[in-house]
């Protein structure tokens, strides 16, 4: 790994204002051909099992595994243990979306739902893939500079273990199931803002957060803390009451985490269960502070994908999230869809903007994305702006801000450039898309 981060070092000269995007998320490949000319380079630090640069953090080179508590931001001891099928599942879906599949590929991905050994087989790979995936749309055709951030997931158990410890006879087992929910969120959000400090301490301009727990998932964590304090099962009403609780706990808790670097700008994306996030929520997608923006995903700019969350009050942007190529583990590249994918395109873009003006805050680049989108009808009740992400009118806005106000260079960049036409297409079936889900904050 060494002579990666000496010639890193060395690249580094030449992009030295380069935008730093924090990648959070399951693993970074450092060592992938379209990664490591893009990859943060930690200058203070050298691969020698001490602590260089004194902030806690040993050998964190080229970002933190915060699963582990080590420098190794991906674990390649998963390279090369899946089957081929894997690809093959996305590759398939790819092909049915553009009505290109034959019959037999299409009874074959079928039959491949249906196989449970499969679908866990296809749990691990969407987690060792993911990061990489969303790291790669980062940096694409930018100089901007991806740190990798492993997420730290937290388990089932400790909740449940929260529950014993909040059990009283002075108040209802709402309020225990309430108090456990807080007890876990906090817990959680925790962890999250030692994140937020980490790559606030090395100066990360943007985090992407393609990352979260939606609604279904929670039901999933809800409904059994529901069935250990009532032990019974909850019926609907009581199932989503109790997954409100816990969203909203996670969100509450979540101010802290957007907190933890406020020179940063978070990206969430904003799920992928096809529910309104103004309703049922997401989070961290839900979380509303200056410095979040959140995701919705399209195709091209063509239609809203349908897998999408969306909410005119809770995700403010849309940007391109269907069959989206980029990298996965051992320079290979893969066609995979989801709000994961439409939020690294902003967070690309947001870092675009803050290279061409580095002076700008957090609240300024999330200005300049949502005032310059391009307007499509098809968004009006989907994402607050109504729009899409245009980059060409951003970077010029950002350029513009260097030597007037951000809301005269955003007008100006809307004048200057024309929204990008669309080119509707008429041989496609969304519906066979299926997204690769966020990682999961929750095992």
């Amino acid at each position: 790994m060494k002579w990666i981060s000496m010639s890193l070092l060395l690249a580094s000269v030449a992009t030295v204002n380069a935008a730093t995007i924090a990648v959070i998320d399951s693993g970074l490949d450092y060592k992938h051909e379209m990664i490591t000319p893009n990859l943060w380079t930690n200058v203070n630090e050298i691969e020698d099992r001490r602590d260089n640069d004194n902030n806690g953090y040993q050998d964190d080179v080229h970002g933190w595994n915060f699963a582990e508590q080590n420098g190794m931001i991906i674990d390649y001891k998963y390279l090369g243990t899946f089957s081929d099928d894997c690809k093959k599942f996305f590759d398939v879906q790819g092909k049915m979306f553009l009505g290109a599949a034959s019959e037999s590929e299409i009874a074959w991905l079928r039959e491949k739902v249906k196989d449970k050994d499969f679908i866990k087989e296809m749990g691990k790979f969407g987690n060792f893939v993911h990061g990489t995936h969303v790291a790669g749309i980062t940096i694409r055709e930018s100089n901007n500079q991806a740190m990798g951030i492993k997420l730290l997931p937290t388990e089932v158990k400790p909740f449940l273990d929260g529950l014993a410890r909040q059990k009283s006879t002075n108040i209802s087992r709402w309020e225990m199931l309430e108090k456990g929910f807080d007890l876990l969120a906090s817990e959680q959000m925790k962890q999250l803002s030692d994140i937020g400090r980490f790559i606030d301490s090395h100066k990360g301009d943007i985090a992407n957060g393609s990352f979260g727990t939606g609604f279904n998932q929670a039901k999933m964590i809800t409904n059994t803390a529901f069935k250990v304090l009532f032990f019974r099962k909850p019926n609907e009403e009581e199932s989503n009451r109790a997954a409100r609780m816990f969203i909203d706990a996670m969100v509450k808790h979540g101010q802290t985490f957007a907190a933890s670097a406020p020179n940063t700008l978070f990206v969430f994306a904003a799920g992928n269960d096809g529910m309104s996030n103004d309703e049922f929520g997401t989070s961290p997608a839900n979380i509303k502070a200056d410095n979040v923006i959140t995701v919705g995903a399209t195709y091209k700019n063509e239609f809203f994908a349908p897998f999408s969350n969306y909410g005119t009050k809770m995700v403010d942007i849309a940007a391109p999230g269907m069959l989206i190529n980029s990298a996965i583990p051992g320079n290979d590249y893969l066609e995979v869809s989801g709000t994961s994918q439409a939020a690294p395109y902003v967070a690309n873009i947001a870092a675009q903007i803050k290279d061409a003006n580095p002076k700008l805050k957090p609240v300024e680049i999330k200005k300049i994305l949502m005032g310059t989108v391009d307007m499509k009808g098809f968004l009006k009740e989907k994402v607050s702006t109504g729009g899409i992400v245009n980059s060409e009118r951003a970077v010029i806005a950002a350029q513009m801000s260097t030597s007037m106000s951000v809301a005269e260079a955003i007008s100006n960049a809307k004048a200057l450039v024309k929204d990008e036409a669309s080119f509707i297409s008429t041989a496609v079936y969304p519906e066979s898309v299926i997204p690769m889900p966020l990682s999961p904050m929750f095992r």
